[in-house]
């Protein structure tokens, strides 16, 4: 736990036309969740009150990364999670007790990165036969995986830390990286001239929330109230785009300002949504989990991992971003 912020909680109030629940709830409401640029939803209800409004008591607890929150959740720390969709995965195929609630935002940008020094990396054909860098076992590996199939080129992965991809690039340790986005502006501005980049498609990263077991099963109401309160936050992002950013910017205290928010949102799909794309995902990502021999479990089926997409209670207060079969 890094960082915690308390927001107290205000007089019960109707949440609007979003959220039908006007019942004013005494208990805290934990959430893990770190300040980004890809949830501005979070960042709006919260400049805007909208979870006072609601009747939350919420808590905010920050951590490193997206899969420490969401070990909190599985420990019962925390009722919701903020993460990448990637851990989510691995959850579901050992059994953990939680949910899928809600999926707020998809990276659109993922990318191979490469130094013009070992080509000019125009099309997946570009990476055959060359060491190309990762970080195996995570989305990044996943990602390097499906489009070198997808092209059916061969090439040699070289498992890497993230801190250490920019700098065995530049070292010609490796002729190619894919890492992780945040890492994107380092390697860009340490490799100058020679940067090039690949932007092959076949994976985008979804940005999701989780609930615990324990919210699931106990606290259907709850889940709603703060479901409604980022739906009616969703609306506004979508109203007033450049507050929304400036509400991002705001909260990130100085690591990103409103024209770098801006920029890496052409590479963000925002809204609030919980559809087929995502599930197909999530089977497609448990297969190749499974495949590789991260996690030993069966191979899962839509079926299977259908079960752990929690759909009700966001089609209670936003119907038409649910859309499963």
């Amino acid at each position: 736990m890094t960082s915690k912020l308390r927001l107290l909680a205000g007089a019960a109030l109707l949440l609007g036309a979003l959220s039908p629940v006007s019942q004013a709830l005494a208990d805290t409401v934990n959430f893990a969740w770190t300040p980004n640029p890809q949830t501005p939803q979070v960042d709006v209800a919260l400049a805007k009150g909208y979870f006072e409004d609601a009747g939350i008591d919420l808590n905010i607890v920050s951590f490193p990364s997206g899969r420490e929150g969401f070990e909190a959740l599985l420990g019962g720390q925390v009722d919701f999670a903020f993460m990448a969709e990637f851990p989510a995965v691995t959850g579901a195929l050992t059994g953990q007790d939680f949910g899928v609630v809600a999926d707020l935002a998809r990276f659109t940008g993922s990318r191979i990165i490469g130094s013009a020094e070992y080509g000019q990396f125009e099309t997946p054909a570009d990476l055959e036969g060359l060491q190309i860098g990762t970080t195996l076992g995570t989305n990044v590996d996943y990602y390097l995986s499906e489009v070198l199939s997808g092209a059916d080129v061969q090439a040699e992965v070289i498992n890497a830390s993230p801190v250490d991809l920019v700098s065995s690039l530049v070292r010609g340790d490796i002729q190619a990286a894919v890492m992780f986005p945040t890492f994107y502006a380092n390697a860009k501005s340490t490799l100058g001239d020679n940067y090039r980049e690949l932007r092959a498609p076949g994976y985008q990263v979804h940005f999701i929330i989780a609930a615990s077991g324990d919210a699931i099963e106990n606290k259907q109401e709850m889940m709603e109230v703060f479901l409604g309160a980022l739906a009616k936050a969703d609306a506004d992002v979508k109203a007033d785009p450049k507050a929304a950013m400036e509400a991002v910017a705001a909260n990130m205290k100085g690591a990103m300002d409103v024209a770098a928010v801006e920029t890496m949102w052409q590479d963000v799909d925002v809204g609030m949504e919980l559809d087929d794309d995502l599930l197909n995902l999530l089977v497609s990502e448990g297969k190749w989990i499974v495949s590789k021999g991260v996690i030993k479990a069966d191979e899962p089926t839509t079926e299977s991992m259908r079960a752990y997409i929690v759909d009700a209670p966001l089609k209670a207060v936003a119907p038409s971003a649910v859309d499963l079969n």
